[in-house]
């Protein structure tokens, strides 16, 4: 009944983006894209792989991360609470679904010039060192804007000097690593520690460990870009090499060996989901010494989340990547580029309505808030932020504009609004910021990118193709601290014409 309920749940999470694309192609388009019954496929076989991914995480990962979160903070050791932070952000990332379909793309459309596991590991290694450092600013009670001011100071530095190839993908990859695996135990982690250490606060402190997560990757993924491209000429990527993202070719049986194929593809899921494994057996059985509980279910749900994670990429490269590639090129060559806005504009603001992992961060703000925040309200902001950033993402490409001059020009805004921002709200939107693409939306989104990029003429698909995810991660954040101010302003005028 369970994985019937989060079948379900699976589903309902892709119902946005099958409403907005079956509207787009009555209403718009009026045709029947090619290779339709390949996408209904594939986006069948994306639900089940998300709810297997999601039963497995439920049975398997998340009781046994929060067991240990609890039980090492009982400890009071901040050396081993860092370790912990360390190995479970690396753990969670390497894993996480929408990071391999980004690094799996980048990888393709570079010529392999960036490497898909070097990608992941990098990104990986920056969550892990930015967790375990966001431990001990909550454990000393640090102000949380200090370390995001100079962080992202950082990031404009490091975008300046940064090769445009790399800018987009390192700035999506940012975007993708808080998401359906790593939100819920970094969450918890951080408001756990907030709420057992005497005078924090749990909105101001609990919060932001997200956000840093975010944020870091940017810097890490650029510097390894200065070290590929150096002296490097990358030209657009030919219409062959394009057509190696058909969705039918990297499929198992594409070559006859699906058998074969299938279980190499499966070995490589374990490979990714056993870091989460040693993590968890090295300080259940090492530093606590203790059993794992109800273990035959562990391992179960284990098996869930690989056998998840292979069905999610099989149905990413018969569905979502296609009909994202497919919605551009349709848009492009009848020239409706006001309806790409559109689209852009719907698809953003309709998949984060739906993210459930902005629903949990939205109730656990308003839990921590005491009710001054609503919920329902943070979700209307956040799916709004999304809307109009990855619009503004969409017209970059249509515009053929450089990203560094958008991207620096974004962050330094949300600089200057962090500055603004009532300090009780700043963690709290740069978590916002953090969890708003989905393992859904994501690689919707990165196909919108590169499909826009590949049928227009003079466009780089590597440099012109990512950055839509980093767009949607800004925005939000705007947003929300906007609605900050102006609720603070509010606030302050109306009391002070109450003492008159």
């Amino acid at each position: 009944m369970n994985f019937l309920h989060t079948l379900g749940h699976a589903a309902r999470n892709l119902a946005p983006i099958v409403i907005v694309v079956a509207v787009f192609q009555a209403l718009v388009l009026r045709t029947v894209p090619d290779g339709l019954l390949s996408m209904v496929v594939g986006l069948a076989i994306v639900v089940f792989g998300v709810a297997l991914f999601l039963q497995g995480l439920e049975m398997g990962i998340f009781p046994i991360g929060k067991n240990l979160s609890n039980a090492l903070a009982r400890r009071g050791s901040l050396l081993l609470l860092m370790a912990f932070g360390f190995t479970l952000g690396f753990a969670t990332v390497i894993a996480e679904p929408a990071l391999i379909a980004v690094a799996e793309q980048a990888e393709l459309i570079s010529e392999g010039r960036i490497e898909g596991i070097v990608l992941r590991l990098i990104v990986a290694l920056s969550v892990g060192a930015v967790v375990a450092l966001g431990i001990l600013r909550t454990v000393l009670g640090h102000p949380l804007h200090w370390y995001i001011l100079t962080g992202y100071v950082l990031v404009v530095l490091v975008t300046f000097f940064a090769p445009e190839e790399i800018v987009g993908l390192a700035y999506d990859s940012g975007g993708v690593t808080t998401n359906i695996v790593t939100v819920p135990l970094v969450a918890a982690l951080g408001l756990g520690l907030a709420a057992s250490i005497s005078g924090r606060n749990p909105l101001r402190d609990g919060f932001g460990l997200v956000a840093l997560a975010v944020m870091v990757p940017m810097i890490t993924v650029q510097l390894y870009g200065i070290i590929v491209f150096t002296g490097a000429d990358i030209g657009a990527p030919t219409n062959a090499e394009t057509a190696a993202m058909d969705p039918d070719t990297d499929l198992p049986g594409a070559e006859g060996h699906w058998l074969a194929t299938m279980g190499m593809d499966l070995l490589l899921m374990l490979r990714d989901v056993a870091p989460i494994i040693a993590v968890i057996v090295v300080f259940q059985y090492f530093v606590l010494r203790k059993r794992i509980p109800y273990l035959p279910r562990v391992i179960f749900g284990f098996v869930l989340v690989v056998l998840g994670l292979y069905a999610f990429v099989v149905g990413l490269k018969l569905g979502l990547f296609p009909i994202g590639e497919s919605m551009a090129e349709q848009l492009i060559t009848n020239e409706l580029f006001l309806w790409v806005y559109l689209f852009a504009f719907s698809i953003g603001f309709a998949t984060t309505m739906a993210e459930p992992a902005l629903i949990a961060i939205g109730q656990k703000a308003e839990e921590a808030a005491r009710g001054s925040l609503r919920g329902d309200v943070i979700r209307i902001l956040v799916a709004l932020g999304v809307a109009i950033g990855i619009t503004i993402g969409v017209h970059r490409i249509l515009a053929g504009d450089s990203i560094h001059h958008y991207i620096m020009g974004g962050y330094l805004l949300v600089i200057v609004l962090t500055i603004l921002a009532p300090k009780q709200i700043v963690a709290l939107a740069f978590d916002l910021g953090g969890v708003t693409t989905s393992e859904v939306t994501v690689p919707l989104v990165t196909a919108l990118g590169i499909g826009l990029a590949t049928h227009l003429e003079d466009r780089n698909v590597l440099i012109d193709g990512f950055g839509l995810i980093a767009f949607a991660s800004i925005f939000p954040i705007v947003t929300v601290m906007l609605y900050a101010i102006a609720v603070d302003l509010y606030e302050r005028w109306f009391t002070r014409n109450q003492e008159e």
